[in-house]
């Protein structure tokens, strides 16, 4: 995983894809587009990850 990569993640119960902003050792942040919010920066766990 590398910034850039397009992963998807559960939000919601949803299943919803967005970009890697950053990447730490245990953490990544995502740049997802929302309908009532644009480029959202959500974090997660990388094992939450997919």
């Amino acid at each position: 995983m590398t910034k850039g990569d397009r992963v998807s993640f559960t939000f919601a119960k949803k299943t919803m894809e967005g970009t890697v902003e950053q990447i730490f050792p245990k953490t990544v942040y995502i740049k997802a587009d929302f309908p009532k919010d644009k480029g959202k920066i959500i974090k997660r766990k990388i094992k939450d990850v997919k």
